[in-house]
């Protein structure tokens, strides 16, 4: 397969989050772009215009795949499609110009869409759409249909008037329909909350719950919210401590009195619910204001901080590609919160990448914050070293295995690898004859805990979950299966895959002259075995 050349925008690296306490830029300059601050109509073609005035362009942006990005990558099978810069460039302008907009309006509505726009966020490599996911969830709510018209052929859940929004107020019929959502949802399709592997991040991806069929409070909360409101039933979202709830209000519509509403544990198999009992849940008692209704920013807020303290618990070996995404969603909602672009900014730092990016976080930093001065002081000393290391640097270097400081390289650019701890598979883009990283990079990774240690050779490879990763040789072996990695940057190192291996494009071939002729001879001894 080829991969066409494709353009690398100049604005690619400062398009990741809005800039200043205004939010009035998105950091796309009218000089580079032509485009206006917060509404992006031509920058890829095929794609819908997104204007955070106009709710129809966001409802486009969010139902569009990700696969029909633009021209350029029309004639890409969808595995190579998210390799080019333009796609990654416009994903993050999703970001940045749907939350902010999904965050001015009610929850109800938009729980779906705000879930679909972290999924897919977060999952750039799945086919993901607000169409098809809401075509899932009508199909479950037919279901439940069916099971009501059993039980009360008359109920008005089953005649909805055309053009009218549904709302059935008789609380008896609310709770036939909350009876068949239960029957269909836990009984029919067994949907349940995962508490086997309840920090598993794929709980709280909503095409990944509605695959699985399990998930934790919120995401669960967000389907039955849905499929209740569909129906006609009119739940709301309670942000309750620990463990996220609805509400079914058996009072006066808007009661401020937290008696008058039933509490429902879609993540407990749509169990209802006392005050006394919520408590009981998480076993402690919670003040009045834990059990009123939350606006659509704080729902949002909730399913992107859980993304976060899961991306903060990630293993120490891996590239921190969750926490990376979930601050870039969480920073889009609140662009000046202090705590997380220095957070964002340390990531970065001690990952060894975008330190433009880094300098830019830290002056916005010292805006906001000037007693952050020290902790910035240090960053941006070290970051600027970095920076004129970097420009140093005369031309690329140019690696020959031949050399003799080079003897221990086993493995050569192109070829498909497996973790042998962790089972991933990832293609080679570089090497160091031995870890080329800091000592707190390798405190942090305990490479020093490695048989082999700091001392023998690393590889710069790309994974198929979208992340890359620093490598150590004795970790690596060779996948006897090979297929290609579904990672948004092949494209700029490979310029092919053969079926067994990839092919380095120019620039990487330049650097590492001798590796071509080695891949071909690898692959022709090692899989000829495979097939004898």
């Amino acid at each position: 397969m080829l991969y066409p050349e494709t353009r690398v925008l100049g604005v690619f690296l400062q398009c990741d989050r809005l800039q200043g306490s205004t939010g009035q830029s998105c950091g796309l300059h009218n000089s580079e772009t032509g485009l206006s601050g917060t509404s992006h109509p031509c920058l890829f073609p095929g794609l819908p215009a997104v204007s955070p005035a106009k709710p129809e362009s966001w409802e486009r942006l969010i139902s569009t795949p990700l696969g029909q990005c633009s021209e350029e990558v029309s004639a890409v099978t969808p595995g190579s499609l998210f390799r080019t810069r333009p796609f990654l460039c416009y994903r993050n302008c999703r970001a940045m110009v749907v939350v902010p907009y999904l965050c001015q309006h009610n929850p109800i509505v938009l729980s779906v869409p705000g879930a679909v726009l972290i999924d897919q966020y977060c999952n750039p490599l799945s086919d993901i759409c607000l169409t098809s996911i809401q075509a899932q969830v009508d199909d479950i709510t037919d279901k439940v249909r069916k099971v009501l018209r059993t039980k009360n052929p008359r109920h008005p859940s089953l005649a909805p008037k055309a053009g009218e929004v549904l709302i059935v107020s008789d609380v008896e019929f609310q709770r036939q329909v909350l009876d068949a959502v239960n029957c269909v949802l836990y009984e029919q399709l067994k949907y349940k909350g995962n508490e086997m592997d309840y920090y598993n991040s794929l709980n709280s991806y909503i095409h990944q719950v509605l695959i699985r069929r399990t998930g934790i409070p919120i995401s669960l909360s967000v389907l039955y919210l849905t499929i209740a409101r569909q129906l006609g039933v009119r739940l709301e979202p309670v942000n309750f401590p620990s463990h996220f709830l609805l509400r079914w209000c058996q009072g006066k519509e808007g009661s401020t009195d937290i008696f008058d509403y039933i509490y429902i544990d879609a993540f407990g198999k749509g169990k209802q619910l006392t005050v006394k009992e919520c408590e009981y849940l998480i076993g402690h008692h919670v003040t009045e204001e834990f059990y009123g209704v939350v606006t659509s920013k704080e729902v949002l807020q909730r399913m992107v901080g859980n993304l976060l303290n899961l991306g903060k618990r990630e293993s120490t070996d891996q590239s921190y590609q969750l926490l990376r995404d979930s601050l870039d969603l969480y920073l889009a909602m609140y662009p000046d919160n202090v705590q997380h672009l220095m957070l964002q900014a340390r990531l970065y730092f001690h990952l060894g990448i975008w330190p433009e990016k880094v300098l830019d976080i830290l002056q916005h930093v010292q805006v906001l914050d000037p007693s952050q001065h020290g902790a910035v002081g240090y960053l941006v000393q070290h970051t600027l070293e970095h920076i004129e290391r970097r420009k140093e640097e005369v031309g690329p270097e140019v690696k020959h295995h031949s050399e003799e400081k080079h003897k221990d390289i086993c493995f050569s650019i192109g070829l498909i690898m497996k973790h042998k701890r962790y089972g991933y598979n990832c293609v080679i883009y570089g090497w160091d004859p031995t870890c080329m990283m800091g000592q707190e990079w390798m405190r942090n990774m305990n490479v020093h805990s490695l048989p082999h240690g700091p001392h023998q050779p690393f590889y710069n490879v790309l994974v198929e979950d979208g992340s890359c990763i620093y490598a150590a040789q004795e970790n690596l072996e060779y996948n006897l299966e090979p297929h290609e990695i579904p990672h948004p940057d092949v494209g700029r190192y490979f310029s092919e895959f053969t079926g067994t291996h990839y092919l380095a494009n120019k620039e990487l071939e330049i650097r590492y002259p001798e590796d071509l002729e080695l891949s071909c001879a690898t692959v022709q001894k090692i899989y000829s075995k495979v097939k004898e």
